[in-house]
């Protein structure tokens, strides 16, 4: 609690304020997109936050994560188009209601239900932690080549439909890790005599090119027409209501918060969940896909609780658990944080700035979305290719500006081209991510380790953390690897 009340002095100073402002108004913008995702929406603005202080940019990106979950929220209820992944379960009911001519209750109801989704986010989050902060100052190399291996050990969960292609994606990641100096010797290494290549390949440029550049070669291949016929205005739930919301809310905040911690899970299946089990609680079980508003209630409070919850897993071991986290973790790693057990201790200050910043952004939430549905309405009414334009030149301008160099805008293009091939073949970008940003932390301290054992791989056994951390690597993907087991099984029966 103390941890908490310490929040509202630095919520109220204007260099965190503004960039939760602007950072959950884009965010409410571009989930309310239909294609754009949350992570998509990160990635845009990824590339302007190189030049702002690390506080302001990391508020900025986590606010604009804390406004997109919402406006996924926006075209489900209105076209039948959820703007998010975690935004399909809100169709259900969501869009029965907008049939019905309650379209202006049903985004009340869904701003009113994120707004606490929010808030409890942010409670786990704070709490949760500020708990494994504790454990920073004891990390070895070997704990972090341990850390670095339970981090891709979350591939196992990570790979759905295919887990050789989450394995072939995550190589690509490792692969394009190991480009540039060699982090103990200093010899170049697959630079192939390009001088730009020395430094290694950014992350940001990576995940630009995965996310968001893939997505408008995608988006170019579509003709859709999706119309709003009317403009309708937020309604919020009155008293009677809001009492009914309360068991729902309650229910979506509890998957919230577990799901968010479990890397790999995410507001989507917290969402589904939520929603299954409030039908299997509610009094009224028949109106549920019919136009209740109770099914509108639980899935849009986990999946804003997820978006504080989620930060968990990569504050306190740098490991991100959606794409989402892993654009956030770009962010950090622009401004040379590295998170994990020692950003608590090295960096407190920015953790702090987060918290803060989180807070005032779910306060900004209720307002800016209530004031911003109008260019919401607009904007999904506006041609696709006008739309597309404007994203990339947003994005081109974004990366030039990094270091005004056009070989930067090649590497993006050249992964985005990848990364439409890989949209096309289904494979997923997490694992990708995760092998790019963890590949330099395993390899490097790998070798460190080795060189203070003299080469003696028992080091990994004898330091406790790191034989906790490989233990729960091998629990978590052989207890992956069984449940997809079962589920083959079952489906052959």
């Amino acid at each position: 609690m103390d941890t908490i009340l310490t929040l509202l002095p630095d919520s109220l100073n204007f260099y965190l304020v503004l960039p939760a402002i602007l950072g959950v108004a884009w965010g409410i913008i571009g989930g309310s997109l239909p294609g754009i995702s949350p992570s998509i929406t990160m990635a845009l603005l990824l590339p302007f936050t190189y030049a702002l202080e690390p506080s302001m940019a990391i508020v900025l990106l986590a606010s604009t994560y804390v406004g997109a979950e919402y406006g996924g929220s926006i075209p489900a209820i209105l076209i039948r188009t959820p703007g998010t992944n975690a935004a399909a379960a809100s169709v259900l009911d969501g869009y029965e209601m907008n049939l019905q001519g309650k379209a202006g209750l049903a985004l009340g109801i869904s701003l009113y239900s994120g707004v606490i989704g929010s808030f409890v986010g942010l409670f786990f989050l704070v709490m949760l932690s500020q708990l494994l902060a504790e454990l920073a100052l004891a990390f070895t190399p070997p704990a972090y080549f341990a850390l670095g291996i339970l981090g891709l050990s979350v591939i196992v969960s990570l790979s759905d439909q295919s887990l050789v292609k989450g394995l072939i994606a995550a190589v690509l990641g490792l692969m394009i890790a190991t480009i540039g100096t060699d982090p103990v010797s200093g010899i170049s290494r697959f630079t192939f005599g390009v001088s730009g290549l020395l430094p290694g390949i950014q992350p940001i440029l990576i995940m630009v090119g995965l996310f968001a550049m893939s997505e408008l070669f995608k988006q170019a291949s579509i003709l859709e027409d999706l119309r709003v016929k009317t403009s309708p205005r937020i309604r919020f739930p009155e008293k009677k209501l809001r009492k009914r919301l309360i068991l729902p809310q309650s229910i979506g905040a509890l998957f919230g918060g577990f799901e968010g911690v479990m890397p790999g899970a995410g507001g989507t299946i917290a969402s589904f969940m939520s929603y299954n089990e409030a039908r299997r609680w509610s009094k009224s079980k028949d109106e549920f896909g019919k136009g209740s508003p109770e099914g509108i209630a639980a899935p849009e409070t986990a999946n804003n609780t997820v978006a504080g919850t989620s930060l968990i897993p990569l504050l306190s071991f740098g490991i991100p658990g959606s794409n989402s986290t892993a654009i956030l973790l770009g962010g950090f790693l622009v401004h040379g944080l590295i998170p994990g057990p020692m950003l608590f201790a090295r960096s407190g200050d920015v953790v702090t700035d987060l918290y803060a910043g989180l807070f005032f952004a779910a306060i900004a939430l209720f307002f800016i979305g209530y004031a911003i549905m109008p260019v919401c309405i607009w904007l999904v009414n506006k041609p696709r290719p006008y739309l597309n334009a404007f994203i990339l030149a947003l994005i081109m301008s974004g990366i030039y500006s990094i270091n005004n160099s056009l070989f930067d805008l090649s590497i993006m293009l050249v992964a985005g081209v990848i990364g439409y091939f890989m949209r096309v073949m289904k494979f997923p970008f997490l694992p990708t991510v995760l092998g790019l940003v963890l590949g330099f932390m395993i390899e490097s301290n790998f070798r460190r380790s080795l060189l203070l054992s003299g080469d003696d791989l028992s080091i990994f056994m004898d330091d406790k953390i790191s034989l906790m951390l490989l233990t729960f690597a091998v629990i978590f993907v052989f207890g992956s690897l069984a449940k997809r087991l079962i589920q083959v099984l079952r489906a052959g029966t």
